[in-house]
């Protein structure tokens, strides 16, 4: 009998914090033309945070961990204590407030970024803020969301109202945004003055005919063909975009979703024109008709998606963290969030490993003595070279950022 051996391999993972002490030698000058026998002592490394004892490594992980990983510190902290790692949870924060500043401007950067191009998504969500301002009574804030072309954009504020969006926009801005119906974007000026253009979402829109099939069992047939209308610009409009803008098939496609969108639109002015049509049903078309120029954006300008999935996913983090750590204590600390959640989710759509691009910025702010270095330029992720991006981690060199909905 012949003797088979099968070679095997077994992964394993051990995480262990790595010590690394650093012996600074002395030297004492001898001569006796040195009367001062000065002391000559070698410069100690660079840190992230001054007279502190905790590396570069630590801070990244720290902080990828609680905004790119959304769990609460005192868990990781917890984590730690497993493999004899004692970090003060007073040491992490003041460490967090003494960073706040240096993402500042890459932040800064990247809004301006996000303000430029014709196209954006948006929405918002809960974020809790424990403070007191005046003439606001609780702690609850809203965490708005802006995509742009190639960043993604938190803004926090205490407030939903349209102010918000204008302000991060400004009064020059262009364009459409495209949205749910919440009627803040509705009451912009740039909205008002026609400078900006709302599309709206149509997976908003399907779930308000869901809605309709559940809460009236007896309207379910009714819903349910509704339901089937929506899917089928939506197929089309999946084959539209597989197809370049002059090529036969896309005209092809172009002129049925046409059709359809057509002939959906038909189908709503008949029923609202029924004085049998239920109160439900009513409501919901009203809803339709009211919204249909901006619904239906997308048919001409094939920019545009259906619906604003995409922006709804940017917030699911922000939301299991507004969970998981309850919101920010203090005012710093939100703008912290809203700054971390910007950048990693920005690197991201640059395709760009967050560890990575974070270790190599914050070397450079611990090389200025814990500052932000004065020309930020070179950290962006569109000035980027080709071998940088390599460097951290770029899976794909050669494309633009992930603009898919």
């Amino acid at each position: 009998m012949m003797s088979v051996t099968e070679d095997s391999q077994l992964v394993e993972v051990e995480v262990r914090p790595h010590v690394r002490r650093i012996r600074r030698h002395r030297y004492r000058a001898t001569c006796d033309c040195d009367p001062t026998r000065r002391t000559l002592t070698a410069p100690p490394p660079p840190k992230l945070i001054p007279k502190g004892s905790y590396g570069i490594s630590i801070w990244v992980h720290v902080l990828l961990d609680k905004y790119a990983s959304y769990r609460p510190t005192e868990r990781l902290l917890g984590q730690l204590e497993q493999y004899d790692l004692d970090l003060p949870a007073g040491t992490v924060n003041d460490g967090f407030k003494r960073i706040e500043p240096m993402l500042t401007p890459i932040y800064e950067a990247f809004c301006e970024r996000n303000r430029q191009g014709s196209f954006h998504q948006g929405d918002e969500t809960r974020w809790r803020v424990f403070v007191l301002l005046d003439g606001k009574n609780g702690y609850g804030w809203w965490l708005w969301v802006v995509l742009g072309v190639d960043t993604v954009i938190y803004l926090l504020n205490p407030s939903r109202g349209h102010e918000v969006p204008e302000a991060h926009f400004g009064p020059d801005a262009s364009g459409t945004l495209e949205v749910d119906r919440y009627s803040a974007y509705k009451a912009m000026a740039l909205v008002k003055s026609g400078a900006m253009l709302l599309a709206f979402c149509w997976a908003h829109v399907r779930r308000d005919f869901v809605g309709v099939g559940k809460g009236w069992p007896e309207l379910t047939p009714w819903a349910l063909s509704w339901l089937r209308r929506i899917r089928h610009p939506y197929q089309i409009n999946r084959e539209r975009l597989q197809h370049s803008l002059d090529s036969v098939k896309f005209q092809e496609q172009q002129a049925l979703l046409c059709g359809t969108v057509e002939a959906m639109h038909a189908e709503a002015m008949q029923e609202l024109s029924d004085p049998k049509l239920r109160q439900p049903c009513r409501k919901v078309l009203e809803s339709l008709q009211e919204h249909w120029t901006g619904l239906t954006r997308f048919v001409d300008d094939s920019r545009i998606p259906m619906d604003n999935n995409a922006s709804e996913r940017e917030v699911r983090g922000p939301a299991l963290a507004r969970k998981n750590f309850y919101g920010s204590g203090s005012l710093w600390s939100g703008r912290l969030a809203a700054m971390a959640f910007s950048i990693f989710a920005t690197l991201v759509r640059w395709k760009l490993n967050p560890r990575r691009w974070l270790m190599w910025y914050f070397e450079t702010c611990a090389a200025t003595g814990g500052k932000t270095p004065e020309d930020i330029q070179p950290f962006l992720p569109w000035n980027l070279s080709h071998e940088r991006r390599l460097e951290l981690g770029a899976r794909d060199t050669a494309s633009s950022p992930d603009n898919t909905s």
